[in-house]
C-alpha cells in the first residue's frame, strides 16, 4: 500500500476508528499524491515569478491561451476563470461560498464540525465518490422502494453492493421510519450500512416533516447503539424547494454529530437548486467531530477526483460563484421558488377537485420536482406508452402501477390540460 494512504489510514484509525472500518477496500487503498504533477505545479504557481514550465495549459500574451470565437461568448469573466485547470477539490472561493450557504440555509448547522464542500461534477459523482470510498461487494445500502434508479447503477452495478429496499411510505402514507429501522438492525451481523436519504424525494416529491426527521435520525441512532457502523448519505439534490410543512433543512446537520458510529456525507449541488442542470456543478461534505478524519477523507476524495476526472469544469464554477456572490442572487431565486410552488400548488388541488373519480390515486408529495400517480386497473407502462404514441405526452413508469410526473417543466397554464389527457388515456385504456 502506497505510504501516504498507509498515513491516512493510520490517522482515521487513530482519530475515529469506525470511519476506517467504514471505508471500502478502494477507500483504503486511495489517496491524493503529496508529490508529483500537481503538487509541483502548486509550487510553482506560487514560487516560480519568472518562467512556470510545469503544466499542460498554453499561455499566450500572459494569460491562458483561448479562442476568439470561444472568448466572444465569454467576454466578460477574465480567461484566468474559465481555461485554467480548477483544483482537484474545486475554485476555493466556490467552495467557501456553498459552505456559507450551507451554513445560512441550515441552522441546525451551526457550530457542528464538517468539511468544506469538495466540489463534484454534480451530484451523481458525489454519490459515485461515496460508493468508491465505501462500498464493498455485498455492503448493504438502504434506500425507500420509491427511488431513483440510478442508487442500483452507482452502488450495486459498479461496486457490487447489496441494494436493501423498504417501503417509503407507511399505513398512515408517513415516511415509513419503522421501515428504515428494520432495513438498519438487519444489517447488524455485518456491522455495517450505507443509508441514502432522498428527500425531496425522486420519484415521489416527499420530504418528512419535523417529527418525521426526529424518528429518522432516532432510527439510525438505534442501529450505531446496536453496533452497526452507519454511512448515512442525504442526497439533496432537490433541496430548498420545500412547499408545505416539512422539514426545510438538510438532515445532515441532526446527522452531523449524531454518534461515533455514524458518519453523515452530504451530497447536493448547483445542478437543481440553482437551476443550472447542464453547468454539473455539486458537492460533497463529511461530518465528523475530528479535523484530522475530515482531512483523511478530505485527501482521500480528491484521490477519487484526481484518478476519474482529474477536475471539475472550471468555467461552470465560475458562473456559478458569480450567482452567488450577486446582491439579486436571493431575490431572482425566491421568484423562481415562487414558480415551482404555484405549480406544485395548481397540481394538488387539480388531484384533489374530484374530477378524475378513483382511476388513480396520487402518493404524498409536498416539495422538489416530481409527483406520482398510483394507477387503478391500468398499467403504467401501457398508460405511458399511449400517451406518448396518442398524445405526445412523455411521462415515467415506475413498476407496474406508478407513473412520475415532472411537473417542474409543465407551465401551469398547462397543467389543467395535462393532467385532463391523463386521464382520458386512463379511461380509453379501462374502455
Amino acid at each position: 500500500m502506497n505510504p501516504l494512504a498507509q498515513q491516512l489510514n493510520e490517522t482515521l484509525a487513530t482519530e475515529c476508528p469506525n470511519v476506517y472500518d467504514m471505508l471500502s477496500a478502494l477507500g483504503k487503498a486511495i489517496y491524493f499524491p503529496k508529490e508529483g504533477i500537481l503538487s509541483q505545479s502548486a509550487e510553482a504557481k506560487a514560487k516560480a515569478k519568472k518562467f512556470n514550465a510545469t503544466i499542460g495549459i498554453a499561455i499566450e500574451n500572459g494569460q491562458p491561451m483561448h479562442l476568439k470565437v470561444i472568448q466572444d461568448t465569454l467576454s466578460s469573466y477574465d480567461p484566468k476563470d474559465i481555461y485554467e485547470y480548477a483544483p482537484p477539490a474545486g475554485k476555493p472561493e466556490l467552495r467557501a461560498a456553498w459552505r456559507t450557504k450551507m451554513i445560512k440555509e441550515n441552522p441546525s448547522l451551526e457550530g457542528k464540525n464538517f468539511s468544506n464542500p469538495v466540489a463534484t461534477n454534480a451530484l451523481t459523482h458525489g454519490l459515485s465518490i461515496v460508493a468508491d470510498l465505501f462500498a464493498d461487494a455485498g455492503d448493504a445500502v438502504i434506500i425507500p422502494n420509491k427511488n431513483w434508479e440510478n442508487y442500483e447503477l452507482t452502488f450495486g452495478i459498479r461496486r457490487g453492493a447489496q441494494i436493501v429496499e423498504y417501503p417509503l411510505y407507511n399505513e398512515d402514507n408517513r415516511f415509513n421510519s419503522a421501515g428504515l429501522r428494520g432495513a438498519l438492525l438487519s444489517q447488524k451481523d455485518k456491522g455495517k450500512a450505507i443509508v441514502v436519504l432522498n428527500f425531496p424525494n425522486n420519484p415521489t416529491g416527499y420530504s418528512p416533516d419535523p417529527q418525521e426527521g426526529d424518528e429518522i435520525v432516532a432510527a439510525i441512532r438505534d442501529a450505531a447503539e446496536a453496533g452497526i457502523n452507519v454511512v448515512v448519505v442525504t442526497d439533496d439534490a432537490y433541496f430548498g424547494l420545500f412547499f408545505e410543512d416539512s422539514m426545510h433543512e438538510s438532515l445532515f446537520g441532526k446527522l452531523a454529530d449524531l454518534h461515533p458510529r455514524v458518519l453523515a456525507v452530504k451530497v447536493d449541488g448547483a445542478t437543481k437548486e440553482e437551476y443550472v442542470w447542464g453547468f454539473r456543478v455539486g458537492f460533497i461534505t463529511f461530518a465528523s467531530t475530528s479535523d484530522k478524519v475530515l482531512a483523511a477523507l478530505e485527501q482521500k476524495t480528491m484521490g477519487i477526483i484526481r484518478a476519474t476526472i482529474s477536475s471539475g469544469p472550471h468555467p461552470s464554477q465560475t458562473f456559478v460563484l458569480r450567482a452567488l456572490q450577486s446582491p439579486e442572487f436571493d431575490e431572482q431565486k425566491a421568484e423562481k421558488y415562487d414558480v415551482m410552488k404555484q405549480r406544485a400548488n395548481k397540481v394538488k388541488s387539480l388531484l384533489d377537485s374530484g374530477r378524475y373519480g378513483d382511476v388513480w390515486s396520487y402518493y404524498p408529495f409536498n416539495s422538489g420536482y416530481f409527483m406520482c400517480l398510483k394507477l387503478n386497473g391500468v398499467s403504467a407502462e401501457a398508460l405511458r406508452t399511449r400517451l406518448l404514441d396518442e398524445y405526445g405526452i412523455g411521462t415515467i413508469a415506475l413498476g407496474e402501477t406508478d407513473l412520475r410526473v415532472a411537473f417542474s417543466c409543465i407551465e401551469e397554464p398547462n397543467l389543467e390540460e395535462l393532467f385532463d389527457t391523463i386521464y382520458k388515456a386512463v379511461t380509453e385504456l379501462i374502455g
